[in-house]
């Protein structure tokens, strides 16, 4: 698991996505690894917290589609279905700790999180229209969930960067700090719930979701049949190639 590392802190389990050179752009192959990793975390009585992260200056620039040269498959985005139930079924608090870009599937990945802790440079993206592709990752339930319809559809008809101090003022996320601050603030923040008392903390977390996540099941269902439809279409093809040639996409509707 190159691509990803892990450190465990007494009770506190950190998990980065270690692909910085790729902006932490994630594969089919890395969304099962780290799917596998909170897995194994959830059904470990001596961990009590899961951080999520990414190494260098972002978080998540989303599927990586450079080094593929194609969109992702459906593999992809089911491998990414699987990743977001593991963290909403982990009996343990979840924290994103968002560090910079947060985009497309990173950017559904942070929200999956109980807690999303950012720097002050960090921004939230649902880039997914601008490729021909519709939200995954849960993101057409996390979002209006959050933030309500007008918001989220604003966030995924007409993708623009939303800033981390816009995020918590919209209820996106939990909070924003100043970059440097940033380590210091997930620490004092993990180790105030690994202290915790777990069986409560466990409880909480799911009530809370199941009150408010009655239709992620639904959204993950919808979005993969969705996505594998537009994944077979000319657009799609031509926004890659468009990525990788660094010019705007036309899109055609074919």
């Amino acid at each position: 698991m190159s691509d990803i590392t892990v450190n465990r802190e007494d009770a506190i389990l950190n998990i980065a996505i270690n692909r910085p050179e790729r902006l932490n752009s994630v594969t089919t192959e890395v969304l099962n690894d780290l799917a596998d990793l909170v897995l194994e975390a959830g059904a470990d009585p001596e961990v009590r917290v899961i951080t999520l992260t990414g190494t260098g200056r972002a978080f998540s620039s989303g599927a990586d589609l450079k080094s593929r040269g194609s969109a992702p498959g459906t593999d992809t985005i089911t491998a990414a279905n699987r990743l977001i139930r593991a963290v909403r079924d982990a009996r343990q608090p979840t924290v994103a700790v968002v560090n910079g870009p947060a985009v497309g599937v990173g950017c559904s990945l942070a929200l999956a999180c109980d807690l999303v802790l950012a720097s002050s440079n960090a921004y939230f993206l649902l880039s997914f229209t601008s490729i021909g592709l519709m939200p995954d990752g849960g993101a057409t339930a996390l979002v209006p969930t959050a933030i309500g319809r007008a918001r989220a559809m604003a966030m995924a008809l007409v993708p623009e960067r939303i800033p981390a101090a816009e995020a918590v003022a919209w209820g996106l996320i939990y909070k924003a700090v100043d970059a440097e601050e940033l380590d210091a603030a997930a620490k004092a923040l993990t180790d105030r719930l690994s202290t915790g008392a777990p069986l409560a903390l466990a409880a909480t977390k799911r009530a809370v979701n199941e009150s408010t996540l009655t239709s992620l099941e639904g959204a993950l269902g919808r979005e993969l049949e969705g996505q594998g439809r537009l994944l077979r279409t000319a657009d799609v093809a031509e926004a890659v190639a468009a990525f990788v040639d660094k010019r705007p996409p036309k899109f055609t509707g074919a």
